[in-house]
């Protein structure tokens, strides 16, 4: 296969979850009746196979990749050339792991309450390396949605007794206390660590960029006219082992917001009219990079890295080599570590998300 100095795309990923959403991604698929489904996530650039008790059977999460004509599995894409497309000391620390895992995820529900292992507890609890912090980049907002949210970290948290028996119990409208909604906007960027307790809320389109594993603690069971069977609930343990996991420090909104709302800092400038933005850096965490790149006109663009990148507005064309590839808003492909330079030209403003494994 012919796969130096070509861009790489991905087909549409669709992976099933336990709460629904998905219309927008159908438009985007430009399916003939759009809806919301169990399939509210694409997986994008993805190693990752997903957890779904009762669909073991179903093989769901690894990407599938586009390199000229040929459609080849992305982890077996990788195995080729693992120096060209993730780097020498990229693989000499990892092996042919990305380190990251991307999603789109669309929700037409709030999500379930949940948190995520740190990557400590997953290394000494559950034999993995990978806990599940997470970077959320919000790209819409459906319009019967006026006032989108999140729930992050406890704003009036339980003891750790009275929280257990609100999950026992499923005491929704207690959980739902601890809370507060924090606001969000499309352009925002949040950081959530591994332990927060969290819930995306209804009607939100966002980027989804985290540690490449899909361990959750989900503490409220039944969601969209479905209840997740025990083994789902707890990663296949039990409620005692996972009280562990939770973080119970207070956080008012506003402290909310400076913990887990990322600034933009620019970071380089392209060209007069061009510049790069980081949005999640090695100061925020050690598990991946968000950064975001704003061009108008033409640059040439070198990274020392492979990246995932998304065109979140705008249009513009990637020319590596001799190969030209027209790409629109929500459009996503990958870009090897050895591809040296990326000549990316648009007539009007372009904004292109960039995903980045650890910095080594």
């Amino acid at each position: 296969m012919n796969y130096k100095n070509k861009i790489v795309r991905f087909t549409s990923n669709r992976v099933w979850r336990t709460y629904t959403g998905g219309k927008i991604l159908d438009q985007l698929e430009q399916k003939a009746d759009p809806q919301d489904s169990h399939f509210p996530e694409d997986w994008i650039g993805s190693t990752t196979q997903a957890v779904n008790s009762g669909r073991e059977e179903v093989v769901e999460g690894v990407s599938h990749a586009i390199v000229g004509e040929k459609n080849v599995r992305f982890d077996e894409l990788l195995a080729l050339d693992p120096n060209y497309f993730l780097g020498e000391k990229h693989t000499k620390a990892f092996d042919v792991n990305p380190m990251l895992l991307v999603k789109f995820l669309d929700s037409s529900v709030r999500l379930h309450f949940q948190a995520h292992p740190t990557a400590e507890f997953a290394r000494e609890h559950l034999n993995s390396n990978h806990g599940k912090a997470e970077g959320y980049y919000i790209l819409a907002v459906r319009e019967d949605t006026p006032e989108p949210y999140v729930y992050v970290g406890f704003q009036h948290p339980p003891s750790r007794s009275a929280f257990k028996e609100m999950i026992e119990t499923q005491n929704i409208s207690a959980m739902e206390d601890c809370f507060e909604k924090v606001a969000v906007k499309p352009g925002d960027c949040l950081f959530i660590p591994g332990g927060s307790p969290h819930a995306i809320g209804e009607g939100i389109l966002m980027v989804e960029i985290m540690e490449p594993s899909d361990w959750a603690v989900r503490f409220e069971f039944t969601k969209a006219g479905y209840t997740m069977p025990e083994e789902a609930r707890f990663m296949k343990r039990d409620l005692e082992f996972c009280m562990d996991v939770f973080d119970f420090t207070q956080l008012s909104v506003e402290e909310a917001i400076d913990k887990f709302y990322q600034k933009p800092k620019v970071e380089r400038h392209y060209s007069e009219s061009a510049f790069q933005e980081s949005l999640i850096d090695g100061k925020v965490t050690d598990k991946f990079r968000v950064k975001k790149s704003t061009i108008t006109g033409s640059v040439d663009k070198s990274e020392g890295d492979f990246y995932i990148g998304i065109v979140v507005s705008g249009e513009c064309h990637l020319k590596i080599g001799d190969e030209v590839t027209r790409l629109k808003k929500l459009d996503r492909f990958f870009c090897p570590a050895g591809v040296d330079v990326v000549n990316i030209t648009a007539e009007s403003t372009v904004e292109i998300l960039e995903c980045y494994p650890p910095e080594i």
